[in-house]
């Protein structure tokens, strides 16, 4: 069965709205907040889904919701089309702040001024400044939300999905193809993925491949996806995923389309042809991405796809489809159309004096909202200030990304290549004074050293002075220098330092990498089989990420 939700806003004078259809990749028996999600729902059919529609705006009738928002989610039969309303939340949800992310459409806000007597057709679309609330939004694009999970913090617990909900957070991505929008959001996660990457099965390479890829996709884990990637590369049809996964054939298709491309790039290496590297970035793959495959420098594919003028177009969300012109610029990226100058590019920077400030991306266990705070107040302190504030961040969970926050918001993936065609599409007008990367976590402070090698200048504490706080040798060093007291301690490049440094020190000792947040990766090891399978299983120890 397939799983479906509806969001739906009504007044009291009985008009009501569906805000968005989102369909769960994932086949029910998976809590929709640990489902990988789309939206609008793609595998619909128009007749299914106004049987949906007014079923969803019958419920609320029944129920008696006189005002507001509510959620009202749907399981399909593939085989013969029954449908049944298997869940109802008279309220605003996490689906609501999804779905409100996806569309523009503030439902809480405007389920606040039902809830006092306004109706619909009284209200104005904040985005458009011109259409009434009551108009549905219309989408000429595809979200992808995808659940951040933690199990790495609870050793010993289960990873596989059901319908008690274990994600800790979540990122969106948008883009004009679902395939653009899926692998941004695989790169939003920020989990070390720049893309469709290969999951790490376990005795995968070792004779029975196929049995071995058939139970990983039988599991819904949070894996399992880019299990689903690896059954395609070892030849695996889309029906067989299917019959084992119970994944729609339309999504499996999607994610062969990329599979296929993935080929191309490894057999070809990087496209001699604008055109064909143009599609290959319409697919949604990140510089990283390709010079993974290609044997490259992330650097190097940036300068060739830079020399084809080869950019990504900024698009608004309007509610509306184009239909009327946006008066917020809320956007997203897509490599559909390219170019920062194409007629498809709609970010129209303007000529003000600008700061931009990163946010923390998806919410994780030691990275929440507290962060997201910080970002929003910064925000109202600059514009208060007269700076135009700009922000970018790719968690719909946030404040920071409700559009009326910052002055111009981008919708896209905290990675080095993101965010800095965003700023240079935006210092080709006006003048950005620089970028703040202290306000959320760990995530900005990552790519901080980069952006100033790029030229970009970093407001507040320097990338030097905060690699001296996160890189554990040079602290260290600092800490020696200035002769102040240190718990024993030694920096590892490979297992055999990491042997050798511990039985110097003794057991048991905190380990851990630098610029981590949160206890990520650090452990309490209590001798040699511990630290090795630390080694194994926690991080990749080497010259470039000494623990």
């Amino acid at each position: 069965w397939k799983e479906y939700e509806m969001e739906v806003v009504r007044d009291c004078k009985d008009n009501a709205i569906i805000i968005c259809a989102i369909e769960n990749v994932d086949p029910m028996g998976v809590h929709t907040g640990d489902s990988i999600t789309v939206a609008p729902a793609q595998t619909l059919t128009d007749k299914e889904y106004q049987i949906m529609r007014d079923a969803s705006i019958a419920v609320l009738r029944e129920i008696g919701v006189e005002t507001g928002g509510s959620n009202v989610q749907f399981a399909l039969n593939p085989a013969d089309g029954r449908m049944t309303v298997i869940e109802m939340n008279p309220r605003v949800s996490r689906s609501s702040a999804l779905a409100s992310k996806a569309t523009g459409f503030p439902i809480a806000k405007v389920a606040a001024l039902l809830a006092v007597g306004y109706t619909l057709d009284e209200l104005t679309n904040e985005i458009t400044g011109v259409t009434p609330a009551s108009f549905e939004p219309t989408l000429d694009y595809v979200v992808t939300k995808i659940p951040r999970f933690a199990f790495e913090k609870f050793p010993g617990s289960e990873s596989v999905l059901s319908t008690s909900m274990k994600s800790v957070g979540e990122a969106m991505a948008i883009g004009r193809n679902f395939a653009e929008s899926f692998q941004k959001a695989l790169r939003s996660l920020e989990t070390g993925l720049d893309g469709f990457s290969s999951p790490g099965i376990k005795n995968l390479g070792q004779g029975d491949d196929r049995n071995i890829l058939m139970a990983a996709l039988a599991i819904p884990t949070p894996e399992r996806i880019l299990a689903v990637a690896e059954a395609l590369r070892f030849g695996l049809s889309v029906d067989e995923i299917h019959q084992v996964s119970k994944i729609d054939p339309w999504f499996l298709e999607q994610f062969e389309q990329i599979i296929h491309a993935e080929q191309l790039l490894v057999e070809g290496g990087f496209p001699a042809n604008p055109d064909d590297l143009q599609t290959i970035k319409s697919l949604g793959f990140s510089d990283a991405r390709i010079a993974n495959l290609c044997n490259l420098t992330e650097e190097e594919v940036r300068r060739r796809r830079q020399g084809c003028d080869i950019r990504p177009a900024f698009r608004r969300i309007d509610t509306c489809a184009a239909e009327f012109p946006a008066a917020t610029p809320y956007m997203y990226s897509s490599y559909e159309t390219s170019g920062h100058f194409a007629d498809a590019c709609e970010a129209a920077p303007s000529t003000s004096r600008k700061i931009v400030i990163l946010g923390g991306g998806p919410n994780r266990i030691g990275q929440g909202i507290e962060f997201d705070y910080c970002c929003c107040h910064a925000a109202m302190a600059l514009s208060a200030d007269g700076f135009e504030t700009i922000m970018i961040n790719c968690n719909p969970e946030t404040v920071s990304t409700d559009y009326d926050t910052s002055d111009r918001l981008y919708f896209d993936p905290l990675t080095f290549e993101d965010v800095l065609e965003i700023i240079e599409r935006e210092q080709s007008k006006g003048d950005v004074v620089g970028v703040i990367v202290q306000f959320g976590g760990q995530t900005p402070l990552k790519l901080a050293e980069g952006l100033e090698d790029a030229g970009i200048p970093i407001l507040g504490t320097s990338p030097d002075m905060i690699d001296l706080a996160e890189d554990r040798e040079r602290f260290k060093d600092m800490l020696e220098r200035i002769n102040l007291r240190q718990p024993q301690n030694g920096i590892a490049r490979s297992r055999l330092e990491a042997i050798t440094i511990a039985n110097e020190i003794g057991y048991p000792l905190v380990i851990r990498p630098s610029y981590v947040l949160g206890g990520r990766a650090m452990e309490i090891v209590r001798d040699e089989d511990h630290l090795n399978r630390y080694v194994d299983e926690a991080v990749v120890v080497s010259g470039s990420s000494p623990v």
